[in-house]
């Protein structure tokens, strides 16, 4: 390649020979990627015969979106392995820089995929209510976070609550936002977003019976038979049966038991029935839940929401129990049930 007698070439050979501009060459031999072998006697820079190689690499790197302390990392292993005859095998540094970058790349697809939704949902929804769309819309990080769904089911917990059953608590209570969302789906995320961020001026943060009764601890008990309780219940809502007595009701009303210390009785069961219905409520924030976790033209997935009403039907059933006025588990959308069901 190089035609000088001494076996080195000047930057504008090397450019040229590696189809790039002077400049390029330039910019990577300041950085440090691309080590020049002399200076000639005015000055010029001059590179050697695996300059061409090595600026080869470098652009081939660059165009997978690397930046630049990742293919000095890249570029320092391959040397090392050379000199150490390890020959110019792929290492750690190549595969660590590839996977971080991948990782990147998908979370900038999630987000496009985000707003073209939003988009769509903009472009679709009627003339008056653009607007309110476009504010719930703007509320939403992209890609989309779910912090403050998280902030707000903290501040519900019962306080010193353990670590590990908050955190599996809100596995269950927090939807994860869709990779591929449908402008449905983003527009009830958005919904979920300003439901939490915004609760009902002048009122508490809703509180069951159970976190009083139960305290911390009881609560983490309590939570973590639940799940499994809701679990049955969910299987028998995707079987469209009707609320009944059975192990998941068992379960349900075991889970209180549990965390309270009592014996299971119809006496305890009808306290509990009643107990249930008039506790908060936050039916809207299970609905749209379902919206998030259903996929378009999808049958609704079952919600920890909708197996606790199952559960409360079935022991209201059970008991005889009459719901206290006002507090039907459908008659507000903005009161938080209790457990996992809040």
């Amino acid at each position: 390649m190089f035609t000088s007698h001494d076996g080195l070439c000047g930057i504008g050979e090397l450019a040229e020979s590696a189809g790039v501009t002077v400049k390029t060459v330039r910019f990577y031999s300041d950085r440090g990627l691309l080590p020049e072998a002399s200076r000639s006697a005015g000055g010029h820079r001059r590179y050697g015969p695996e300059a061409l190689d090595r600026l080869r690499l470098i652009r081939s790197l660059r165009a997978l979106d690397l930046g630049v302390p990742e293919v000095r990392r890249i570029l320092d292993e391959r040397h090392a392995d050379g000199a150490a005859g390890g020959g110019s095998g792929s290492g750690g540094a190549l595969e660590a820089a590839v996977a971080g970058r991948l990782r990147e790349v998908g979370s900038e697809l999630r987000a496009l995929r985000w707003r073209e939704a939003a988009l769509r949902l903009v472009q679709e929804s009627p003339p008056g209510e653009q607007a309110d769309r476009l504010r719930l819309i703007g509320a939403v990080s992209v890609p989309p976070s779910t912090a403050p769904l998280v902030r707000f089911w903290r501040g519900w917990l019962p306080a010193r609550m353990p670590a590990r059953s908050a955190g599996a608590f809100l596995d269950v209570a927090v939807p994860q936002p869709p990779d591929d969302p449908s402008p449905a789906q983003v527009l009830a995320f958005a919904r979920l977003n300003a439901l939490t961020l915004a609760p009902c001026p002048g009122t508490a943060q809703p509180q069951p019976e159970a976190h009083r009764a139960a305290g911390a601890r009881g609560a983490a008990v309590l939570y973590a038979a639940l799940a499994e309780a809701y679990e049955l219940a969910g299987a028998q809502l995707r079987r469209g049966r009707e609320p009944h007595p059975g192990e998941a009701l068992d379960g349900f009303v075991g889970a209180y038991t549990s965390a309270y210390g009592v014996r299971d009785t119809p006496e305890f069961r009808r306290r509990l029935a009643g107990q249930l219905a008039a506790d908060p409520r936050l039916d809207g924030y299970w609905e749209l839940v379902s919206e998030v976790n259903t996929a378009p033209g999808g049958r609704p997935e079952p919600t920890p929401g909708t197996a606790h009403d199952w559960l409360l039907a079935a022991l209201t059933a059970q008991t005889g129990a009459v719901p206290v006025q006002g507090t039907s588990p459908r008659q507000s959308k903005r009161r938080a049930s209790p457990g996992l069901g809040a």
